[in-house]
């Protein structure tokens, strides 16, 4: 029986089974019991592998863990596009749709807002995976609220588009379109990466922790900040 402290495969997507298997590899081991935490997956080589849609947050003790014993590989899926299937509880397509929401390599840091001190930890990397994806819904009346009572049943991958690792701090700088010296605001970055300001804000934030950007000033109540 699996711990409490893992997803186990019950309610698995095919996409979080897939990058689970793909990352952990042949001779691997998947749903690895470690300590009092459950790895999604464990490679031939001794590599952790973490796969996380959401935030980074639920994962900081059992990385913590998992980095005190060897690597440790967080794969973060991020949807560019998403096509929504909706169908009745009999399997008969209701209609498709394109989400209007779109993601990019900043969503990174919607998942590291409340664990900005992984990027620190020398034996954690973490991977971007930018795909597309379809996202399988059954109009049950079991759902949330929010969907109207219909529930969300499966993720797939419908295409690959790019990964971006991140090994350490300064892998981070991709982000910052300003040279070594230069000056810039949370208003400056939005503006200049055609990001909303609410991203950048988020980004800062993390930047500052893991020490690739810095506060230097205030102008009104607006921070300064310099590489």
């Amino acid at each position: 029986m699996l711990n409490k402290k893992s997803i186990g495969t019950k309610n698995e997507s095919t996409l979080h089974r897939a990058l689970k298997f793909q990352y952990t590899g042949p001779g691997g081991t998947t749903e690895a019991a470690v300590g009092e935490f459950v790895a999604d997956g464990i490679s031939a080589l001794g590599e952790y592998i973490e796969v996380q849609t959401g935030s980074f947050a639920p994962l900081k003790k059992k990385v913590i863990e998992f980095s005190s014993l060897g690597k440790v590989r967080i794969i973060h899926p991020v949807a560019i596009v998403k096509r929504i299937v909706t169908y009745d509880e009999k399997g008969i397509l209701l209609y498709k749709r394109k989400s209007p929401k779109k993601g990019s390599q900043w969503n990174i840091f919607d998942a590291l807002l409340h664990a900005p001190e992984l990027p620190l930890n020398k034996n954690v990397t973490i991977e971007l995976i930018l795909l597309d994806i379809t996202e399988k819904r059954v109009k049950d009346g079991k759902g949330s609220w929010r969907r109207k009572g219909i529930s969300l049943k499966d993720r797939e991958m419908s295409a690959f588009h790019d990964r971006i690792l991140f090994k350490k701090p300064k892998d981070y700088l991709r982000f910052i379109p300003f040279k070594k010296g230069e000056e810039f605001t949370v208003s400056s970055l939005a503006k200049k990466s055609s990001i909303p300001a609410d991203t950048a804000r988020k980004a800062l934030y993390v930047l500052t922790k893991i020490k690739v950007v810095k506060r230097i000033r205030k102008i009104g109540n607006a921070w300064v900040y310099n590489r």
